[in-house]
């Protein structure tokens, strides 16, 4: 069982930049891959971002490529997503996810998601 906890989320002008982090419990963080996900108003879930368990490897959405940056600490347990150059539409909630084992960027490939963090871009 691994639990998630998103924080970082706030209301930022276009440009700007914010970090998040997901908090997870549990020993074996460095066994999951790691995702970020968002949904904005009126929009379906889709995939930001995702790192492998050694975050060797990582993968991203082509509209958020050059501009977010995923890592993770494993000694801390926690993934980070470092949003930077912030456009209106990138305003959602933003979800961390894990996964056991390999890394995806479908969200039906992951097992364990945190309650999300609300990130507001005005423009």
């Amino acid at each position: 069982q691994v639990q998630l906890v998103e924080s970082g989320g706030e209301l930022v002008q276009a440009g700007g930049s914010l970090r998040l982090s997901c908090a997870a419990s549990g020993r074996t963080f460095s066994s999951y891959a790691m995702g970020w996900f968002r949904q904005g108003p009126g929009k379906e879930r889709e995939f930001v971002a995702a790192i492998s368990t050694s975050g060797s490897r990582t993968t991203y959405a082509d509209s958020v490529k050059g501009r977010f940056i995923i890592s993770r600490d494993n000694a801390k347990n926690t993934v980070y997503l470092q949003m930077n150059s912030l456009k209106p539409e990138d305003t959602a909630v933003y979800y961390c996810a894990a996964n056991y084992g390999y890394f995806s960027r479908r969200n039906y490939d992951y097992d364990y998601w945190g309650q999300g963090t609300q990130v507001t871009v005005s423009s």
